[in-house]
């Protein structure tokens, strides 16, 4: 490993994993040490896509690392290895990076984003159902078609996988960008006069895909120009997707005409993966990969990240990275190490215990009141949201679950499961209930 030592190229990566959060790509894998001469630390990348995502994104996270293990000033630079360029290349694309130019209007997607590769589980159900659906029948199905839901989810996957679905069974013009990148180029064309060709690009393309559509929010001019593009696209039954963090209605400062036409096709919402759900991600995404996860470890992981499927694949890329670089199996004591967590730092998991005392705090009723068999709202409602809770927060069966509630079987749990996700889509007091007693249990944890 040229001029560093193995114990002080280990450190590094150590620090890494340890602070990287999501800077870290799959492929950091297969950084190696170059020399360290002069105070300055060569890091050698598999191709030149890598190498600019490290120089740009990554170097500040490298310089620390080197400086916390050397104990010195320590800059860093990133060359090439002789190797051939990466075959993961393009993983660490983002939807902003995705947007056309004007001689080719069909982007590049990556090869990992499929509806093979995507996992579906009740958490994101309908959006992906929506998805294959409008890949078979572009502009005839579900048209517009707006997923929403918070950012590392899986919205950018299922919309590159459509994408993909369509080209691979007709010729299609498909424009895929961020709204960001769409407000850019309306200013582009404004300042070099070119609006009419800026029209022409998004209004005779065959796809419009627009990723975090809530950008467009405060910009006047953009929202006009969207507006008419929106109509002659749906006009010529061509096929509209948008993604947003949000449903239409809470984009703030959107013009209503605009919520009016993002609610005529189908509204889909992906929520936060449930247990079963993650760990069914932490195999997928680790047998792309040629990982083996021990059990305990998917368990471990699947049971401590419940955020979004971002912080789930970058536990898969620090274990595995660890282990490459100290040479280790990967069992739970690593798994611990890479991720920072442990059960005495992370604390017991979420409690039903800790679920009904909020619950009964929150609507002012009282434990019995919830194992009996009252069927008044006032009662009712308060015991189905114990167990949507529960099954989003715990690893309890549902036959658990309804145990703690006056011995109710599993088709209850499901059933009072499915009322809560289901109210919460209308109603935003309840919505904005769940969404605080949730963060009152996590931080519990």
């Amino acid at each position: 490993m040229g001029s560093v030592e193995p114990q002080l190229w280990q450190g590094l990566i150590q620090h890494v994993v340890a602070h990287g959060k999501d800077v870290i790509r799959p492929w950091f894998s297969q950084l190696e040490p170059g020399d360290l001469d002069h105070g300055q630390l060569e890091i050698l990348a598999p191709g030149p896509q890598e190498q600019a995502y490290c120089a740009e994104r990554a170097s500040r996270l490298f310089v620390e690392a080197a400086q916390a293990v050397t104990g010195r000033l320590v800059s860093v630079r990133f060359s090439l290895t002789d190797e051939p360029p990466s075959s993961q290349d393009g993983q660490y694309r983002s939807a902003s990076d995705l947007s056309t130019d004007g001689e080719n209007p069909c982007p590049v997607f990556s090869s990992e984003y499929t509806f093979e590769s995507f996992v579906t589980g009740p958490c994101n159900r309908l959006a992906t159902a929506a998805c294959v659906a409008v890949a078979d029948r572009p502009g005839r199905t579900y048209n517009p078609l707006f997923i929403h839901g918070a950012a590392g989810l899986g919205k950018t996957h299922l919309l590159q996988a459509t994408c993909q679905s369509i080209l691979a069974g007709r010729d299609a013009r498909i424009s895929f960008l961020s709204c960001e990148t769409f407000v850019n180029h309306l200013i582009e064309a404004i300042e070099t006069g070119r609006l009419h060709e800026f029209r022409y690009r998004y209004r005779s393309t065959d796809l419009l895909v627009v990723d975090d559509i809530q950008f467009l929010a405060n910009h006047d001019q953009t929202q006009e120009e969207f507006f008419h593009t929106f109509n002659t696209l749906y006009q010529s039954r061509k096929q509209i997707i948008l993604s947003c963090d949000r449903p239409p209605a809470e984009i703030p400062h959107l013009e209503e005409r605009l919520v009016s036409r993002f609610n005529w096709g189908l509204v889909a919402r992906i929520d936060r993966p449930g247990y079963e759900t993650r760990m069914a991600i932490l195999h997928k995404k680790a047998s792309a990969r040629n990982i083996t996860l021990p059990d305990d470890v998917v368990c471990f992981v699947a049971g401590t990240i419940d955020s979004n499927i971002r912080e789930l694949e970058g536990a898969i890329t620090k274990i595995d990275m660890l282990a490459r670089v100290l040479d280790r199996p990967i069992d739970l004591a690593l798994a611990e190490e890479a991720t920072g967590i442990s059960p005495e730092r992370n604390g017991s998991e979420v409690t039903i215990e800790q679920i009904i005392n909020a619950v009964t705090r929150q609507y002012n009723v009282r434990l019995s009141d919830l194992q009996s068999k009252k069927r008044s709202r006032s009662v009712s409602l308060p015991r189905q949201v114990c167990m949507y809770l529960a099954r989003s927060l715990t690893r309890h069966s549902l036959e658990e679950i309804g145990g703690y509630f006056g011995g109710r079987d599993h088709s209850t749990v499901l059933h009072a499961d499915r009322t809560i996700k289901s109210l919460r889509q209308e109603d935003v007091s309840l919505r904005a209930t769940l969404e605080r007693l949730t963060q009152e249990l996590r931080n519990i944890r």
